[in-house]
């Protein structure tokens, strides 16, 4: 039986919506700037892309945070970034692809470092987060509850960085999420343990080597 807050939910694409609001995120902004609050750690001003066939999470959550992003990959000046946060306690991803682009001053030129793992066997991960800044895919959740407050949720690995989040925000979390077809745009991804079997990494100036 499915319904839109116990048992089975599927939602044919599935958006990312626990950004935090305008006004939220500039008053976390005004705070990172006067420095009252800290990012876990300085994100790279690159994001990446990530394809999977299936990635099955157990433990889920999601809720709104900020990332502190360089504005260049010149790593001088820095800025806040809204970002959704899913975390999982365990994931287990087929077919994984990963791809970041890199424009070179030096050569003139766009170079793209690919990563594929999982292809016979999943990737595997514990106490996983992906700051999220755009997702799609065909998902199934078991168990959801919508609109649980970010320091209320029973689902997931602790807040990432409570300092950068919302304690009374808006989160979602289910017993097990599974998600099809997979595209995201992410700027960072944290884990206890990231276990990348079959990993293949290349290096490359075409473009089709993208995961999307």
């Amino acid at each position: 039986m499915e319904s839109q807050v116990r048992g089975g939910t599927r939602w044919k694409r599935f958006a990312v919506v626990m950004v935090p609001s305008v006004l939220a995120t500039a008053a976390v902004g005004v705070g990172l700037a006067q420095g009252a609050l800290a990012a876990s750690f300085s994100v790279s001003g690159q994001q990446f892309k990530v394809t999977a066939d299936y990635l099955k999470g157990e433990g889920f959550a999601q809720y709104g945070g900020i990332d502190t992003v360089y504005t260049s990959t010149e790593g001088k000046e820095k800025k806040p970034v809204p970002v959704a946060i899913s975390s999982f306690d365990t994931a287990k991803i087929t077919k994984m692809c990963q791809s970041v682009a890199t424009k070179i001053p030096l050569i003139g030129k766009t170079v793209y470092l690919r990563l594929d793992a999982g292809r016979q066997k999943p990737v595997t991960a514990e106490n996983l987060y992906i700051d999220v800044a755009q997702l799609d895919a065909d998902a199934k959740f078991e168990d959801i509850d919508i609109g649980v407050a970010v320091q209320d949720k029973t689902r997931g690995p602790a807040n990432k960085d409570e300092k950068t989040t919302l304690p009374g925000g808006f989160a979602q979390q289910a017993r097990v999420a599974h998600l099809y077809n997979v595209e995201q745009t992410a700027w960072a991804t944290t884990a206890g343990t990231f276990t990348l079997n079959g990993l293949s990494m290349r290096l490359g100036m075409d473009s089709d080597m993208e995961c999307y």
